[in-house]
């Protein structure tokens, strides 16, 4: 009997938000189902990615945001300039109720693109994910009861080196949810916790697994990225590392789907996953945080096609 394709489980727990899950009010005022606690669990071995199939996610797209991330830059400008539009709403939504001006959305973001001293007024998006990831600040008492900036912590770096010089640590993490500095960022981080766990593989190799938790997901949109770009990451580490890819595993606090979902919901629920798409990582650089667009090849992704859907701010 074949093994349950991979898709299957992301499948279950959208069928089981949408038919079980909770309804309830949330902060964009669209309305959720939502469930609490839900893991999903990949094997990465073999070149293997939990890319969805149900529907074409644009991997590329997900791929230069965490390049992006990874850079610690805060401003949507770059991301603009490769057409990816992940983040678009949010400073969007910001200027229009600080200025009153209401300018639509493909508007703002041509100035962004096309004004460098506009974006840098408008487009950035506070400490967000990557400026916590390799610039965690740190500050240092001084006279008066007073502190002073100090240096900041690149985490992503420090999680390179203990991976290399102590593999048992149980300290292999990477942290977003920066409680002092929550209030500044444009969105909260949902993905906000990463473990990675060294194992030994049964020909004596090390094997690195990696746990995201997430404590806010929206299954339908966000979760075929999030799962993409996590297990991206996990490979991206275990390539510098030297190790090879083990398990990644995923685990959603508010797991949910919006109530304006539901044709894409019922669209995907009703197709089949297709195929076993790989990852080839085509070159080694010197850093984790020297990887390129082109450094990535996908082979064998023939997924049905795209399901658009709202965006919810």
């Amino acid at each position: 009997m074949s093994k349950p394709h991979y898709e299957e489980q992301y499948l279950d727990l959208m069928r089981r938000i949408w038919l079980e899950g909770d309804e309830r009010q949330d902060r964009t005022g669209v309305g959720t189902r939502s469930v609490f606690g839900a893991t999903l669990r990949f094997d990465l071995s073999g070149g293997a990615m939990p890319l969805v199939t149900t529907k074409r996610v644009y991997w590329k797209t997900a791929t230069r945001e965490l390049l992006w991330f990874l850079t610690g830059d805060t401003n949507i400008r770059p991301l603009v300039l490769q057409n990816v539009k992940i983040w678009n709403e949010w400073p969007h939504a910001r200027y229009v109720e600080e200025t009153g001006e209401d300018i639509a959305l493909e508007d703002f973001v041509e100035r962004i693109r096309d004004d460098e001293e506009f974006a840098a007024r408008w487009g950035d998006l506070g400490p967000v994910y990557g400026k916590q990831w390799v610039d965690w600040p740190t500050y240092k008492p001084v006279a008066g009861g007073l502190f002073r900036k100090g240096r900041g912590v690149n985490q992503v770096a420090e999680v390179v080196e203990s991976l290399k010089a102590n593999p048992g640590s149980r300290r292999h993490i990477i942290e977003g949810w920066n409680v002092a500095e929550l209030p500044e960022m444009a969105l909260p981080p949902c993905h906000k916790t990463y473990q990675f766990h060294v194992s030994t593989g049964s020909d004596g190799a090390p094997r690195l697994n990696g746990l995201l938790y997430q404590r806010s997901c929206d299954v339908a949109l966000g979760l075929p990225f999030n799962l993409w770009s996590a297990a991206l990451l996990q490979r991206m580490l275990a390539q510098q590392a030297g190790m090879e890819p083990g398990e990644f595993v995923w685990m959603g606090g508010d797991t949910h789907l919006y109530l304006n979902h539901e044709h894409l919901i019922r669209e995907q629920l009703s197709r089949e996953p297709q195929g076993h798409p790989r990852l080839e990582i085509v070159r080694r650089p010197n850093s984790i945080f020297d990887y390129a667009i082109e450094d990535f090849a996908v082979h064998d992704y023939a997924p049905h096609g795209p399901i658009k859907a709202p965006v919810a701010v």
